[in-house]
Protein backbone atom coordinates (compact mmCIF):
# COMPACT_ATOMS: atom_id res chain seq x y z
CA UNK A 1 0.00 0.00 0.00
CA UNK A 2 2.04 2.75 -1.17
CA UNK A 3 -0.67 5.20 -0.02
CA UNK A 4 1.29 5.09 3.64
CA UNK A 5 4.43 6.35 2.47
CA UNK A 6 2.52 9.39 0.65
CA UNK A 7 0.31 9.61 3.89
CA UNK A 8 4.03 10.10 6.10
CA UNK A 9 5.13 12.49 4.01
CA UNK A 10 2.23 14.01 3.58
CA UNK A 11 2.22 14.50 7.57
CA UNK A 12 5.94 15.74 7.59
CA UNK A 13 4.95 18.93 5.03
CA UNK A 14 1.85 19.33 7.72
CA UNK A 15 3.98 19.27 10.58
CA UNK A 16 6.87 21.47 9.32
CA UNK A 17 4.25 24.21 7.85
CA UNK A 18 1.92 23.94 11.17
CA UNK A 19 5.61 24.85 12.93
CA UNK A 20 6.25 27.46 10.91
CA UNK A 21 2.92 29.32 11.10
CA UNK A 22 2.63 28.27 15.14
CA UNK A 23 -0.42 26.63 14.67
CA UNK A 24 -1.27 24.85 18.19
CA UNK A 25 -3.50 22.08 15.53
CA UNK A 26 -4.15 21.35 12.39
CA UNK A 27 -7.74 20.84 11.83
CA UNK A 28 -8.12 20.50 7.79
CA UNK A 29 -5.56 19.47 5.17
CA UNK A 30 -6.53 19.46 1.34
CA UNK A 31 -4.54 17.55 -1.33
CA UNK A 32 -4.58 17.49 -4.88
CA UNK A 33 -4.01 13.86 -6.11
CA UNK A 34 -3.50 12.95 -10.26
CA UNK A 35 -5.34 10.10 -11.66
CA UNK A 36 -1.92 8.79 -12.89
CA UNK A 37 -0.54 8.25 -9.47
CA UNK A 38 -3.27 5.63 -8.80
CA UNK A 39 -4.08 6.72 -5.62
CA UNK A 40 -7.24 5.29 -3.49
CA UNK A 41 -9.02 7.46 -1.36
CA UNK A 42 -9.56 5.82 1.07
CA UNK A 43 -6.51 3.74 1.87
CA UNK A 44 -4.55 6.93 2.10
CA UNK A 45 -7.22 9.14 4.69
CA UNK A 46 -7.03 5.82 6.60
CA UNK A 47 -3.37 5.75 6.12
CA UNK A 48 -3.38 9.97 6.95
CA UNK A 49 -5.30 9.51 9.88
CA UNK A 50 -2.86 6.53 11.46
CA UNK A 51 0.26 8.82 9.98
CA UNK A 52 -0.96 11.71 12.16
CA UNK A 53 -2.00 10.02 15.37
CA UNK A 54 -0.25 12.21 18.06
CA UNK A 55 0.65 14.57 16.66
CA UNK A 56 -0.96 18.28 16.20
CA UNK A 57 -2.50 17.26 12.81
CA UNK A 58 -4.27 14.16 14.93
CA UNK A 59 -8.21 14.15 13.93
CA UNK A 60 -7.46 16.58 11.28
CA UNK A 61 -10.13 16.20 7.94
CA UNK A 62 -8.40 15.57 4.63
CA UNK A 63 -10.05 16.47 1.82
CA UNK A 64 -8.70 15.21 -1.23
CA UNK A 65 -9.29 16.72 -4.58
CA UNK A 66 -8.62 14.47 -7.63
CA UNK A 67 -6.52 15.73 -10.31
CA UNK A 68 -7.60 14.44 -14.05
CA UNK A 69 -4.59 13.75 -16.52
CA UNK A 70 -3.60 16.46 -19.15
CA UNK A 71 -1.51 15.65 -21.76
CA UNK A 72 0.02 17.95 -24.63
CA UNK A 73 0.96 16.26 -27.84
CA UNK A 74 4.75 16.64 -28.78
CA UNK A 75 3.83 16.42 -32.24
CA UNK A 76 1.18 18.80 -32.91
CA UNK A 77 0.82 21.14 -29.61
CA UNK A 78 -2.83 19.98 -28.64
CA UNK A 79 -3.72 19.91 -25.32
CA UNK A 80 -6.05 17.06 -24.35
CA UNK A 81 -7.58 14.95 -21.37
CA UNK A 82 -5.85 11.57 -21.67
CA UNK A 83 -6.63 8.23 -20.03
CA UNK A 84 -3.87 6.02 -18.06
CA UNK A 85 -4.08 3.67 -20.43
CA UNK A 86 -4.46 5.85 -23.49
CA UNK A 87 -2.35 8.98 -24.60
CA UNK A 88 -2.99 9.24 -28.21
CA UNK A 89 -3.86 12.65 -29.46
CA UNK A 90 -7.25 13.37 -30.89
CA UNK A 91 -6.35 15.63 -33.05
CA UNK A 92 -3.22 13.57 -35.04
CA UNK A 93 -3.52 10.23 -33.86
CA UNK A 94 0.01 9.82 -32.07
CA UNK A 95 1.03 9.11 -28.73
CA UNK A 96 4.01 11.12 -27.77
CA UNK A 97 2.27 12.69 -24.67
CA UNK A 98 3.70 14.91 -22.31
CA UNK A 99 1.91 15.08 -18.89
CA UNK A 100 1.18 18.67 -17.96
CA UNK A 101 -1.63 17.20 -15.18
CA UNK A 102 -2.78 14.62 -13.54
CA UNK A 103 0.92 13.05 -12.14
CA UNK A 104 1.27 15.06 -8.84
CA UNK A 105 0.46 14.62 -5.55
CA UNK A 106 -0.05 18.67 -3.92
CA UNK A 107 -0.65 20.08 -0.63
CA UNK A 108 -2.91 22.50 -1.09
CA UNK A 109 -3.64 23.97 1.64
CA UNK A 110 -3.91 23.54 6.00
CA UNK A 111 -6.01 25.34 8.18
CA UNK A 112 -5.52 25.02 12.19
CA UNK A 113 -5.88 26.73 15.35
CA UNK A 114 -3.00 28.89 17.50
CA UNK A 115 -2.26 30.50 19.95
CA UNK A 116 -3.45 34.27 20.30
CA UNK A 117 -0.30 36.38 20.98
CA UNK A 118 -1.83 38.60 23.62
CA UNK A 119 -3.95 36.18 24.96
CA UNK A 120 -2.43 32.70 25.38
CA UNK A 121 -6.04 31.03 26.78
CA UNK A 122 -7.69 32.12 22.87
CA UNK A 123 -7.42 30.22 20.24
CA UNK A 124 -7.44 31.81 16.67
CA UNK A 125 -7.76 30.24 12.90
CA UNK A 126 -5.19 30.00 10.57
CA UNK A 127 -5.13 29.16 7.04
CA UNK A 128 -1.68 28.30 5.08
CA UNK A 129 -1.99 28.27 1.71
CA UNK A 130 -4.24 29.25 -1.03
CA UNK A 131 -7.27 27.83 -3.33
Amino acid sequence: MHEASIAESLIEQVLDLARLHRLQEVTRVHVEVGVQRLVVPEALELAFQAASEETLAAGARLDLTEVAIRARCQACGNEYDAEIDDYTCPSCGRAQAELIAGDDIVLVSLEGNREDEHDHRQDRSQRVGGE
